[in-house]
């Protein structure tokens, strides 16, 4: 037990360093329950993180100039990832289970003269509202918004805009009926 306890200080003062050194805004109610890895070296965008976070193991962060906001009481599951380049915004009460990745962003795609890895990114903000539920291993593409109260089935891919209350499944994602 203290073990366990000297354990989840030591992940709240690491994180809390690395924040405080990536242009992050945050609360000092978050449970973190792993380390973070966040990438901000470009020394542009922002974290903002609100109030009775639950961050686990393995969340990686890259910033690229973009933002990330995480608003109140939100449960983000291990070894997710989030691409931050056109901003990711993630609502109140929202759950997002394990290995779930997030982008805000697209290639070009050149003409075959040119190198599809040398072309600029399209920024793409991506908007997840209220109390939504991503289920493990989905991928939200950038442009992306997933409206308040939704369901997104494990392993979706969600391509287009989720209305409130849908529950969405499948590659691509595709509205199965709404909440009642």
């Amino acid at each position: 037990m203290l073990l366990e306890k000297i354990k989840r200080r030591l992940f709240k003062l690491y994180n809390t360093l690395l924040l405080n050194h990536r242009n992050a805004t945050f609360s000092k109610e978050i449970f973190f329950n792993g380390f973070l890895n966040i990438d901000n070296n470009q020394k542009q965008g922002a974290i903002t993180l609100h109030d009775n976070l639950h961050l686990e193991k393995g969340i990686v962060i890259q910033i690229y100039g973009g933002s990330l906001t995480i608003k109140n009481d939100t449960f983000i599951g291990p070894y997710c990832c989030f691409y931050c380049h056109g901003g990711i915004e993630i609502g109140k009460n929202t759950l997002i289970a394990m290995h779930t990745c997030i982008v805000s962003s697209n290639h070009t795609i050149p003409n075959r003269e040119s190198l599809i890895r040398n072309q600029p990114d399209i920024k793409l903000p991506t908007k997840i509202g209220n109390d939504v539920w991503i289920g493990a291993n989905c991928t939200i593409l950038g442009g992306v918004t997933i409206g308040d109260g939704a369901v997104i089935g494990a392993g979706s891919v969600v391509t287009k805009d989720i209305p409130p209350y849908a529950i969405a499944i499948g590659n691509p994602a595709r509205v199965l009926k709404h909440r009642e």
